[in-house]
C-alpha cells in the first residue's frame, strides 16, 4: 500500500531569480541573518522545499521571528527585512492600512 508522500520540489526559485536547492540555502550554524538569507529561507518555505517547522528546526528561529520576516516580505519586499528600517516600514504599513 502506498503511503501518502509528500512531493516536493527539487529547486525553487529564490528571491534574486535564482534556483534554490536544500544544498544552496543557508547552513545550519548561520548565527549573521542578512536580508538576502532571511528571503532565501522564507522562498524556500513559500516554495515548498522546506515546512516552517523545519525551517525552524534547522535554523533555530521561532514561529514567530519567522512569520516576522514573512510579514516583512508580504508587506515590504525584501527591503522590509532589514533591521534598521523595520520601524520605517512599519510605520508606513500603517499609515496604508488607515487609508
Amino acid at each position: 500500500m502506498i503511503e501518502n508522500q509528500k512531493i516536493r520540489p527539487a529547486q525553487v526559485i529564490g528571491p534574486l531569480g535564482e534556483p534554490l536547492t536544500l544544498d544552496t540555502l543557508p547552513p545550519p550554524n548561520t548565527t549573521r541573518w542578512v536580508v538576502r538569507r532571511k528571503a532565501e529561507v522564507v522562498a524556500a518555505v513559500n516554495g515548498g522545499l522546506l515546512t516552517v517547522d523545519e525551517a525552524c528546526e534547522r535554523y533555530g528561529l521561532t514561529i514567530e521571528e519567522f512569520a516576522s520576516w514573512q510579514r516583512s516580505i508580504d508587506r515590504s519586499g525584501m527591503p522590509g527585512l532589514r533591521v534598521t528600517r523595520i520601524q520605517h516600514y512599519r510605520d508606513l504599513y500603517e499609515r496604508q492600512q488607515r487609508f
